[in-house]
């Protein structure tokens, strides 16, 4: 099986999820509690570093659109940003950059949370 780990931090209101590794049909439901979690706890500002993202297949897409819209009836958002350009070819072709804001560094996405809390 792939290798795969997820780690959370939080701070001023936002919180990234960093994933490393695979993120495929065996990997896909460790995303699907992550983003769970944040729901069940009100944590919808959500920051998903891709960083050290190595692969990501149709099921590992499919956990982001299924939760975005319950994010963003609880006005918050998913901003997705550090992706190796193999990562981001995979979401460009799917015509994610028109559902998604993504970043080239987290602290952009940050800064983004930061002037809409300001608002």
């Amino acid at each position: 099986m792939a290798d795969f780990k997820i780690n959370h931090r939080e701070g001023e209101g936002v919180y990234v999820i960093e994933l490393k590794g695979y993120l495929d049909a065996h990997t896909a439901p460790e995303l699907e509690n992550a983003f769970q979690r944040l729901l069940n706890e009100k944590k919808f500002n959500i920051i998903v570093n891709c960083r050290e993202l190595a692969y990501i297949s149709s099921a590992g897409l499919g956990v982001f659109m299924a939760y975005i819209e319950d994010v963003r009836k609880n006005k918050g958002d998913i901003k997705l940003t550090n992706m190796s350009a193999k990562v981001y070819n995979v979401f460009d072709l799917l015509g994610f950059p028109l559902l998604y804001e993504i970043y080239k560094e987290e602290k952009e996405a940050l800064s983004k949370f930061k002037t809409i809390q300001k608002a």
